[in-house]
């Protein structure tokens, strides 16, 4: 019987083990201070990032964004969050709005719309 309550707790530290790496694997790579956007789900395949605004989206990027990090510095008056159009020139329709700290791992509404960002103090 010992060896039996033995075997399950080993079980289910191994379990909380792979849950806790499951979890942590999944979150975005991004530096501090920086907005960052993969071509994939789930911070995956190409990415960008920027500490300021990016009125055109460049090469294979633009139209192809299905994550976002927003690393921002918050402060004060200070632009923390991050509004992404579906235009470039910051033209359009804003796709997806970032609070300080919000990684997203996939939004269908915002998926491969993505032309532009820039920093704003609120969404």
């Amino acid at each position: 019987m010992k060896r039996l309550i033995a075997l399950l707790g080993a079980g289910l530290l191994t379990a909380g083990a792979v849950l806790v790496t499951s979890v942590n694997a999944q979150a975005a790579e991004c530096r501090s201070g920086y907005f960052c956007v993969w071509t994939h789900a789930n911070f995956d395949g190409m990415k960008i990032d920027h500490s300021g605004d990016d009125r055109w989206w460049e090469g294979n990027m633009s139209n192809q964004d299905s994550s976002w990090a927003n690393h921002g510095t918050s402060g004060p008056g200070v632009p923390d969050h991050v509004k992404v159009y579906d235009g470039r020139e910051l033209l359009g329709a804003v796709t997806i709005c970032l609070a300080p700290g919000q990684e997203v791992g996939y939004n269908a509404g915002a998926n491969d719309r993505g032309s532009s960002h820039t920093w704003s103090v609120r969404c």
